[in-house]
């Protein structure tokens, strides 16, 4: 797993741009807020992942390592593996929640 960061030759980054460049790659699409202090424990999905952030930090960890997300940051999280996450700072964070079937 690396981090994937936003490239400006995809232009500015924007919830749009980035909603359209997951679409392309085959993902679904949804937008939460998660607020600070908000902890995911460690979980996994059946279904690969990728995790994005267009505001906040979000801290990732998986396979002994951490991933620190930043806007235009995107992490992809393969099925099944236990991941867990958490909001950094005092920043709400804005992701863009993008999985694909396996």
């Amino acid at each position: 797993m690396e981090i994937e960061k936003w490239d400006n030759s995809w232009g500015e980054l924007t919830e749009s741009k980035m909603r359209e460049r997951l679409t392309k790659e085959g993902y679904t699409v949804l937008r939460y807020t998660y607020q600070p202090g908000t902890v995911f424990a460690d979980h996994s999905h059946p279904v690969d992942k990728k995790d994005t952030v267009l505001t906040g930090t979000f801290r990732m960890r998986a396979f002994g390592k951490e991933f620190m997300l930043e806007a235009g940051d995107m992490l992809l999280v393969r099925a099944n593996t236990i991941h867990s996450a958490e909001v950094v700072g005092d920043q709400p964070v804005v992701s863009l929640d993008a999985t694909r079937l396996v």
